[in-house]
């Protein structure tokens, strides 16, 4: 899945953690990556992200601790 289709049906928006600063979401694909503005951990819907989904991911508070790539490889 390509970054673009990735935005397209990300749901960052809608979580409780999230607020929007003017940064590109999908905060789960290594091009986006963590937030430089969200800080704090007010619940998380990445578990049911249709992105988190189909690529299989397993990780969650993408916008905080960072990209599926930058935690699977940590």
């Amino acid at each position: 899945m390509d970054w673009n289709e990735a935005q397209e049906m990300c749901i960052c928006a809608a979580c409780p953690s999230y607020f929007n600063c003017g940064e590109k979401i999908a905060y789960c694909m290594p091009q986006a990556g963590k937030s430089r503005c969200i800080k704090v951990e007010r619940g998380c819907v990445c578990p049911g992200c249709p992105v988190w989904d189909r690529m299989h991911f397993r990780h969650d508070y993408y916008c905080i601790k960072g990209s599926e790539k930058e935690l699977t490889e940590q």
